[in-house]
């Protein structure tokens, strides 16, 4: 019997410390050099320009309405610069968590954007909280691309959609 309460004691703590949050990932992976902005405080914000720094494949299974898709790999912040030529535009970049897009987001700022935000949990929280996202032909759907089965457990409200690729980590 006290072994199988120390082994069901092991078993515990080990699910209980592997479990993470989006605010852990945040924390680990972001230094905060890019404020955050809500889910909820989106709403508020008066015609923000909604760039999404995702891969295109994942754009195309689906992204929040009119936002611009700017990417990750191929960032080009020439591209951005033709798209929204005044500086003083409100940008909010997000990605699936806000990882990705704290990186765009730096990139924006030292290009001289003064008004750039980063979407806090992203894609992803945006429709854990039951948000409408489009897929390439505008038309709403379920599914989110969730990059990988590692990040795609952060994703609790979707239907998830991987890639072809066997990437378990990077985001």
């Amino acid at each position: 019997m006290k072994r199988h309460l120390h082994l069901l004691l092991f078993l515990v703590l080990g699910v209980v410390s592997c479990a993470q949050s989006i605010p852990d990932v945040l924390e680990k992976y972001n230094d905060h050099t890019v404020e955050y902005i809500t889910v909820a405080s989106l709403d508020t914000l008066n015609t923000p320009m909604l760039l999404d720094a995702r891969e295109l494949e994942e754009f195309e299974v689906s992204h929040l309405d009119h936002a611009l898709w700017v990417g990750y790999t191929n960032f080009n912040v020439e591209t951005v610069q033709e798209m929204v030529p005044d500086k003083k535009t409100p940008l909010v970049v997000y990605c699936s968590l806000g990882v990705r897009s704290e990186e765009i987001g730096k990139q924006l700022k030292k290009a001289g954007y003064t008004n750039v935000k980063n979407l806090y949990g992203g894609i992803f929280e945006w429709k854990n909280q039951g948000r409408p996202v489009y897929d390439q032909n505008q038309q709403q759907t379920e599914k989110v691309h969730a990059f990988s089965k590692y990040w795609g457990r952060f994703l609790t409200n979707a239907e998830k959609v991987y890639a072809n690729k066997s990437n378990t980590h990077g985001q």
